[in-house]
């Protein structure tokens, strides 16, 4: 029965190793995958190479039924693991504010630590900014602490949200999956196709 660490199986400080053995295997799976080039991710706001989308739509998608089906076979319980408050008002501009930083520099925040790791300058400047912001974010988050509070929703989940089982949510994400891999594909072509 998983999350080992919430249930004593090991320590503290064990449980930094396991974080850092599996971040670097993160970053370098981002790297196998070209995602520390920022010309390849930024290929898909202009519909020509929709591999990020697939790969991150596969990854939810793998994540999500794993968890569904070890948590029906009893392996793992659910309530242990830890979901991040939800407060709309912060999340939806923070949301934006980071999709604009990644159509404008060609990198999200794990992108651009494996293209300044792995020696791309670009990747390097999106990095150093991003921590720019955290700084400046921090120096100034008492002004708007109420702004960032808004919509507070707790530690709520779409099943919760929609008041319905884990089953259907999972339905409709592996559906919308499918429906954005072959929407990818076709934006692929068509754009390749206007290219030439």
């Amino acid at each position: 029965m998983a999350p080992f660490y919430k249930f004593g199986f090991f320590g503290e400080q064990t449980s930094f190793v396991i974080a850092l053995l599996i971040g670097i295997s993160f970053g370098f799976w981002l790297e196998r995958a070209g995602f520390g080039y920022s010309r390849k991710l930024a290929l898909q706001f202009y519909f020509r190479d929709m591999t990020v989308l697939k790969v991150m739509f596969t990854a939810i998608i793998v994540a999500m039924v794993g968890l569904l089906y070890f948590s029906l076979f009893g392996w793992l319980d659910l309530s242990k693991v830890y979901v991040n408050p939800t407060y709309l008002g912060a999340m939806v501009v923070g949301g934006l504010i980071l999709g604009v930083g990644f159509a404008i520099g060609g990198y999200c925040p794990g992108t651009s630590m494996v293209g300044a790791i792995t020696g791309r300058i670009d990747g390097m400047v999106f990095l150093l900014g991003a921590l720019f912001g955290m700084l400046v974010f921090g120096e100034l988050f008492p002004g708007f602490e109420e702004f960032f509070n808004s919509g507070a929703m707790g530690h709520i989940t779409l099943p919760q949200f929609f008041g319905v089982s884990s089953g259907p949510i999972a339905l409709a994400a592996v559906l919308m999956a499918v429906g954005m891999f072959i929407g990818g594909e076709w934006l692929e072509k068509k754009f390749a196709k206007e290219e030439v």
